[in-house]
Order: C-alpha cells, then sequence, then structure tokens
C-alpha cells in the first residue's frame, strides 16, 4: 500500500499520524544551522501546521564524529517534528512529523528533497490509534 493510500484510511479511522524518515546522502545544510531553520518553517508551511514558538536547533556530540550534528524540535499546535542531523561521516538525517490533525506525508518528502536533496529516503507512516 501507498503512503497516500495510507493516508486516506488515515483520515477516517485514526487519531494520530506520524511519518518517519530516514535520509542518506544528505546536502551540507544539515551543519547549516540557518538552512535548518529555513527548512523547518517550510515544512510547517507546507503540511499546513501551526508553529508554536520559534524550532530549538543545537549542536550535539561535538567531537565526536559518529554522533555529531544537529537536533531539532519544532513544537505544533498537534504535537511536534523532530529532527537528528549526523554531518560526518554519514551525513544522514533522522526526521518525525507526529500530528494528531492530518497532513500530507509528500508534501513533507517534498520539502526535505528541497532542502537535504538525500540519495535515499527510508519511509514509514504509521496510524497511531491508543
Amino acid at each position: 500500500m501507498k503512503v497516500t493510500d495510507l493516508l486516506t484510511e488515515a483520515k477516517t479511522t485514526y487519531w494520530g499520524y506520524h511519518l518517519i524518515l530516514d535520509c542518506s546522502g544528505v546536502n551540507e545544510n544539515i551543519s547549516d544551522k540557518s538552512q535548518i531553520q529555513k527548512m523547518i518553517k517550510a515544512l510547517v508551511k507546507r503540511i499546513k501546521m501551526k508553529a508554536v514558538g520559534e524550532p530549538i536547533i543545537k549542536f550535539l556530540k561535538e567531537g565526536d564524529p559518529h554522533l555529531q550534528g544537529y537536533s531539532c524540535i519544532q513544537l505544533i499546535e498537534t504535537s511536534s517534528i523532530t529532527m537528528h542531523l549526523n554531518d560526518a561521516p554519514e551525513s544522514s538525517a533522522y526526521i518525525d512529523i507526529f500530528s494528531c490533525k492530518d497532513f500530507n506525508p509528500n508534501d513533507a518528502i517534498d520539502v526535505v528533497n528541497e532542502y537535504f536533496e538525500p540519495k535515499k529516503i527510508k519511509q514509514k507512516f504509521i496510524h497511531r490509534q491508543a
């Protein structure tokens, strides 16, 4: 089943929607705080969410090339967007979007492609229901 088919099913059946993206071979924007902030703002707008405050963007594990990179969180009225970006040596991005308001996962993927240009994206779209 395609992600868009799952979204159609989700609109009437589930409480929450969770998009998980594992991206490899991303570009240098994952090491640029201003580009990351622009990407988050574009993502929020494209998936039609409302940001709560500014995104938190912190560089973590400096000096450990297997773990260092930016971690980010953007609260949205309906939950959150989180990102963990590894800039060296793997150049990867791990992005989670969770919301009780439905959204089109393809719109999110378009923004990731536009800003981070990953060579490969593994994606999973989960319907949340307690």
